[in-house]
């Protein structure tokens, strides 16, 4: 009996059949698994490896895996990979046969979008991307703040675990960057983080309890939507408009819940949302602050597309001067994705309850990215860098806005900041299935805290610039 890294590879796949290659990967896969072929327990190849030896984009084997993952013939284990299962008892009770693959596609996970977004080296752009591309990055400037702060004393000292609020340098240049924004905060309000996803983390875990509620904005992350409802809270969505929330609406939600039940917690990016790239106005943001001061609410200021912005857009941080607001941003959209600098500012009262919490959470945060990212901060280097992105980005967006109404496609929300909101006349989900051989795309499923079908996608401009991403879309849908 063989194991799955052992497997014998069959014919090619074939890119003209009748079935995706999706689909012909996740049943050559079924068969071998149906057939004892590949042993229980075992353990399937990575993405990355499954996809060189198939010829196939690391995409295809994500959505292969997923449709497995579906019929309960194999199960993930985090940081793992995929296994095979002990027991074929989940397939009889999911009610799916396992003679083939569900005709309808499987809607597209917020995991299985972050998985397809880690590319190798080299890989083409792609559609669906949240970041900058690779070559718009500064390797220079980062090798140079890293030998800077990779010698003598600043190397030894990174030896042990640094500040618990993190690295002391690194949150001076902090608290003067924000100034930039209006933003007053001392470094003793700042609590530096792996990534602003964990400053998320970190804010609810100490604000909030399971079964508690929270205000989102829709549309809006599917990653935070994901990770709010796996820590077991309430999930409350709040219409996004062009200027910000739906006042009324959010106003309903938070008095038609029983006293105890009413949410603590609105987490907003208020500038340059994901997807729309809609940002809040100075009228709204004053009046859902005294929504806040009103019921007792905190507002988590999510501001990840800070340098991508104009510093004038009104933050509810400067507003209210870190009362009820928490402010979050971090680096991975400007200056590098794998550094996972993130932070926190807050107000005086909660600082030592998020220090507890990331002591509990990650321990420390490393000292050598964090003094490298300081050296960009004093230096003016992280703002020249954003200058030359800020140029090629407008650059990317024109040709591209140009590319997809040649293609028959509207923008639902005027092109802005890094993503573009894109109708496309036709279920994107369907779109994002029949696409995973080629592109990844982000269906516009993915940024409703509730499924449901839509024929919008969100783009990066940066990275949706090539003619052949959207002469395939085309006949795609016209395959549709």
């Amino acid at each position: 009996m063989l194991d799955a890294s052992h497997a014998p590879d069959s014919s090619p796949l074939v890119r003209e059949a009748d079935a995706t290659l999706t689909e012909q990967l996740a049943g050559r896969f079924r068969d071998r698994i149906r057939q004892r072929a590949i042993a229980p327990g075992a353990r399937l190849p990575s993405v990355r490896e499954c996809a060189r030896r198939h010829g196939v984009s690391p995409h295809t084997v994500v959505a292969a895996y997923d449709q497995l993952l579906a019929l309960g013939l194999v199960e993930a284990r985090k940081q793992r990979g995929f296994y095979v299962r002990e027991s074929t008892a989940m397939r009889a009770s999911t009610g799916l046969d396992a003679d083939r693959v569900p005709v309808h596609p499987l809607p597209v996970s917020a995991t299985s979008l972050i998985r397809g977004m880690f590319q190798p080296p080299g890989a083409r752009p792609m559609p669906g991307l949240g970041t900058l591309p690779a070559d718009w990055l500064d390797l220079p400037l980062l090798a140079g703040a890293l030998r800077k702060v990779s010698s003598g004393q600043q190397l030894a000292a990174s030896l042990r675990y640094g500040e618990p609020a993190g690295e002391g340098r690194l949150r001076q240049a902090l608290a003067a960057k924000l100034a930039d924004f209006g933003v007053s905060a001392s470094a003793h309000q700042i609590i530096t983080t792996v990534g602003a996803t964990n400053a998320l983390d970190v804010v609810t875990r100490t604000l909030l309890r399971a079964g508690d509620s929270v205000l989102v904005d829709e549309p809006g992350w599917s990653v935070e939507y994901a990770r709010l409802t796996a820590l077991g809270l309430r999930v409350l969505p709040v219409p996004r408009g062009e200027d910000g929330p739906d006042l009324a609406v959010m106003q309903t939600l938070i008095e038609s819940q029983k006293p105890s039940q009413r949410p603590r917690l609105y987490v907003t990016v208020s500038v340059l949302n994901n997807p729309t790239g809609a940002s809040l106005s100075l009228q709204s943001a004053h009046r859902v602050l005294q929504l806040a001061q009103t019921h007792g609410l905190h507002i988590v200021e999510d501001d990840t597309y800070a340098h991508l912005a104009p510093a004038h857009l009104p933050r509810m941080a400067s507003l209210d001067a870190l009362e009820r607001t928490i402010y979050i941003s971090g680096f991975s959209k400007i200056l590098v994705p794998n550094w996972r600098v993130g932070f926190i500012a807050a107000p005086q009262a909660l600082v030592d309850r998020f220090v507890d919490t990331k002591l509990l959470t990650t321990l420390t945060t490393p000292g050598i990215t964090e003094q490298a990212l300081a050296h960009c901060l004093e230096q003016g280097l992280l703002r020249r860098h954003t200058e030359r992105v800020m140029d090629k980005l407008g650059v990317a967006r024109s040709r591209t806005v140009k590319l997809a109404e040649a293609h028959g496609c509207r923008f639902a929300a005027p092109p802005r900041g890094l993503f573009g909101w894109v109708d496309v006349g036709m279920d994107t989900e369907r779109l994002a299935q029949v696409l995973l051989d080629e592109w990844l795309i982000a269906p516009g499923a993915l940024f409703h805290a509730t499924h449901r079908p839509t024929t919008l996608m969100r783009i990066n401009f940066c990275t949706s610039q090539d003619q052949r991403f959207w002469r395939v879309l085309d006949r795609a849908r016209a395959e549709l």
